[in-house]
């Protein structure tokens, strides 16, 4: 049976049925919503055997279902369940929710994009990740926040959907993750989990909880160690690309020296070293190259036997692209030794005091340093069309030019003494004040925020970009030296009446108002330059035409700065009603703002800053729990519309006078709408069976610029102005990157009680994601792959738990149990940025192992 409805008068029951009305047609006359989702562990069950999570959506604790809010909390046991151990793996089990690389050489950049809004290349992150209520560290070179192991030892994961412009710390526009770690308790416990699996996995993992005082002063520490081979083998270095090998360990410490003082310090430290990225080469722009230069001019190479320059014939980038075909997915052979190497370290420290019963002062602060080293092959051949940092060269395999068989001497090899690509610090001050009054009928929280991210050290690449096959090993690396500093400082309030205190009739009807204003510096410089082909001592700058002969003057000559300042404020206003204890409908509007940025890789001088974007998204949704008969079912709905005014997009950049590829970023109009949806059941005791779906489509209103090097583009094959051709490219008829239109997942959980013997859970979940466009401006025919596939993967667990009351469960798991080949990323620089190629990276083939937990002391 539902719910009755509370007794408060005809008034409330009018106002419900009107709402509840209006989120029903909402579904109809806006045919794309959103959805407020909870998924958690079945054991975690409330008394009407749905689950619940606690989550901090609004910075207090509350009930996700009271939230009036797009969000999905995932609980621990649940993310073991489907195998969730890192941001990748995410992908289809939250609505509207893809995480990708974002066409970068890097299995630890897992940009997450929401509602058609994420990472753009050097800009700050639409969605951000938080630990502990702190910003994780976002990389600048790399779309990269933090380092691995940020799921382990946690109470939960939240992803809140749409604009977070009023609570949370940074400004975003797609939305924020939210991970709450586990916190010292007062009972001494702890757990230790061994993994072994397919590809040598070899996972450890364990925290111990330690009451050093009872009630006063508590300790947990958390550490991991993960090792696992390759997937992909590179058989030019006979290595494993796509490996693991990383460590990490937290502290949490509680101290509560009176009742009202509360106290908790977290500090932690994470490594990772790995093989690289085991990019596949697909092809080469055979039209490209020979055009490289500009139209009439001497390419890369030349059809026929040999170029008017004594090159190559362009045979032999089409034998290394055969080469790479012959290999397949799962082999790839590059010139270079690439590698990543990670180090991600930090304190944050929280202050609760009560000044009152009704006030709380809060302080967050924290210290983090993140840095960054790798090495990358761009196209995956034995050519150096786009090397990154090349290190030690060649591979142990005596490399030849495809198809010519001519021996390959690599004399431009930098030599293994790679500098940091980011090296920062970073610095976050939150103080905030809340209210709880009138018998929690208002609620309110005032604050200010500031943020800080500067480079320490010199910041440093090198590489080859587009070296002729002829000139393979000889070309002379290009020098990056740049570096970017933040700065974002911010004041906001917001607060939740429920007019119930006015009159009961209004009792459960609440309005929610909050405002911010920001404001954000950002300054940068970059300088880069290289030797002059065929010279020991001439220089030339990287994006002008200038040749010195000294390198520091070709330092100074080359370099450029900028700074950026932006302000705007940014508000919400919403309204929720509790139409019974069960029932929760919802709507609201709100703005968001994300900082404009600079770009050390410009190659003009005016595309070395841009700008802002801003969105306001209007939102209607219903969360509910009911039973049919003695069925308990969850159902949550929420339809949005997301309105984008200088939305950023980041592309490659070319400058044909001086020859210089880099980066630009540019803004654009789009609406974005969407339908999200949750449903679980539980038939009957101890089975679940749930799922979730979202489709998002999203529509560029306006998206035109100006073109630098000839394109294909909505309005026709566009021609430079030093071409004589207008300039102006129009992209709006392009599907909006990094957006899957159709997301679901179904997934059934079984717990089996075996009394003394403990209990065993199955799981399997299923889950799909439609094609995917990963391309910022350039037409599909003309840019090979930028397109992923759908695909679907299954996944299933066996847990046996607390095997004969000893403490130690064991279980079996699998992820991609189908073996589905599917692609993640696409680099799509076949015609950007003059790079001429393109590469892709393909997801985890099948996983499989086992594994064995022991809970000690209080530990659940």
């Amino acid at each position: 049976m539902i719910n009755q409805i509370h007794e408060s008068g005809a008034a409330r029951v009018r106002l419900g049925r009107w709402l509840l009305a209006g989120a029903a047609a909402g579904a109809f006359v806006a045919p794309h919503a959103a959805i407020a989702q909870t998924q958690t562990a079945p054991q975690a069950s409330t008394s009407s055997g749905l689950s619940e999570i606690i989550v901090t959506a609004n910075r207090r604790e509350e009930r996700a279902q009271d939230v009036p809010i797009a969000i999905t909390a995932l609980s621990p046991e649940r993310l073991e369940q489907q195998g969730i151990t890192k941001a990748q793996d995410l992908q289809a089990s939250i609505p509207s929710l893809v995480v990708g690389p974002n066409g970068q050489g890097s299995r630890e950049t897992q940009s997450f994009t929401l509602r058609g809004q994420g990472a753009t290349f050097q800009a700050s992150p639409g969605v951000v990740m938080y630990m502990n209520e702190v910003p994780v560290p976002t990389a600048v070179s790399l779309s990269q926040m933090g380092g691995p192991g940020q799921f382990i030892d946690i109470e939960n994961l939240q992803v809140l959907a749409g604009p977070q412009g009023t609570l949370f710390g940074r400004n975003t526009t797609g939305g924020a993750v939210l991970i709450v770690p586990k916190k010292p308790q007062n009972e001494f416990g702890g757990w230790i989990k061994g993994e072994y699996g397919n590809y040598d996995r070899k996972y450890i993992e364990g925290a111990i909880n330690v009451p050093i005082v009872e009630d006063k002063l508590l300790l947990r520490v958390m550490g991991a160690f993960h090792d696992r081979d390759g997937y992909t083998r590179d058989v030019q270095w006979n290595k494993d690309r796509d490996n693991e090998h990383w460590y990490t360990t937290r502290v949490g410490l509680t101290f509560r020296p009176t009742d009202t003082i509360e106290n908790y310090t977290m500090a932690y430290y994470t490594k990772s070293s790995h093989n690289g990225a085991g990019l596949i080469h697909k092809g080469f722009n055979i039209d490209g190259l020979i055009n490289a230069a500009g139209p009439g001019k001497p390419g890369l190479c030349a059809e026929g036997p040999y170029s008017v320059l004594g090159g190559y014939s362009c045979d032999v980038y089409r034998a290394a692209t055969a080469k790479a075909e012959a290999l397949g997915n799962r082999k790839t052979a590059f010139s270079i030794d690439t590698m990543q190497k990670t180090k991600v370290w930090g304190i944050s420290n929280t202050t609760d005091i009560d000044l009152s019963d009704e006030i709380k002062l809060r302080n967050i602060f924290s210290y983090q340093r993140m840095q960054l080293k790798y090495r990358y092959d761009g196209d995956a051949t034995v050519l150096q069309q786009q090397d990154n940092d090349p290190g030690v060269l060649p591979g142990p395999g005596e490399a030849f030019l495809p198809g010519i068989g001519t021996p390959i001497v690599y004399s431009n090899a930098t030599g293994s003494t790679e500098r940091s690509r980011d090296n920062f610090k970073q610095i976050t001050e939150e103080l905030q004040l809340q209210g709880d009054m009138l018998d929690s009928k208002l609620t309110w929280t005032i604050g200010g925020f500031y943020f800080e991210q500067k480079p320490v050290g010199t910041q440093i690449s090198r590489g080859m970009n587009y070296c002729p096959a002829v000139q393979t090993g000889q070309c002379a690396p290009s020098y990056l030296y740049s570096g970017v500093a933040s700065k974002s400082k911010a004041l906001y309030a917001q607060a939740t009446l429920d007019m119930g205190a006015a009159t009961p009739a209004l009792d459960g009807l609440r309005v929610t108002a909050g405002y911010r204003y920001t404001w954000d510096t950002i300054k940068g410089y970059s300088t880069q330059f290289s030797r002059l082909a065929g010279s020991d001592t001439l220089w030339k700058c990287g994006y002008n035409a200038t040749i010195t002969n000294t390198f520091n003057n070709i330092y100074d000559t080359c370099l450029f700065n900028a700074t950026l300042k932006t302000k705007a404020p940014t508000w919400l206003l919403g309204l929720d009603y509790k139409v019974t204890d069960k029932v929760l409908v919802f709507a609201k509007v709100s703005r968001g703002y994300k900082a404009g940025g600079f770009n050390p890789y410009a190659v003009f001088d005016n595309t070395r800053t841009f700008n802002p974007e801003k969105v306001t998204s209007y939102e209607i949704g219903l969360k509910s729990d009911f039973n049919l008969g003695d069925v308990p079912f969850r159902f949550n709905t929420s339809l949005y519309q997301v309105e984008y005014k200088g939305l950023q997009r980041a592309t490659g950049d070319f400058n044909v006078s001086t020859g210089a590829g880099g980066a630009r970023t540019l803004n654009a109009d789009a609406r974005i709408k969407g339908i999200e949806i949750e449903a679980s059941v539980r038939p009957v005791s101890g089975l679940e069976i749930g799922g979730n779906f979202s489709y998002t489509h999203a529509k560029y209103k306006k998206y035109t610029y100006e073109v630098n090097t000839p394109q294909l583009a909505c309005n026709g094959y566009i021609l430079p102005k030093a071409y004589g051709g207008t300039g102006i490219a129009d992209s709006s008829c392009l599907d909006f990157q990094y957006v899957s239109p159709y997301i679901w997942s179904v997934h059934a959980s079984y717990d089996h009680d075996l009394g003394d013997m403990g209990s065993l859970n199955f799981f399997v979940n299923f889950s799909h994601t439609s094609s995917q466009n990963t391309e910022a401006i350039q037409m599909p025919q003309s840019q090979p792959g930028a397109v992923l596939e759908p695909f679907g993967l299954l996944n299933a667990s066996i847990d046996w738990r607390n095997v004969a009351g000893s403490g130690f469960d064991v279980g079996v798991f699998g992820t991609n149990l189908t073996k589905e080949t599917y692609r993640v990323s696409n680099n799509d620089v076949y015609q950007s940025g003059g790079l001429l190629y393109w590469s892709t990276l393909y997801g985890e083939p099948r996983m499989y192992g086992v594994r064995l937990t022991y809970r000690f002391g209080g530990e659940k």
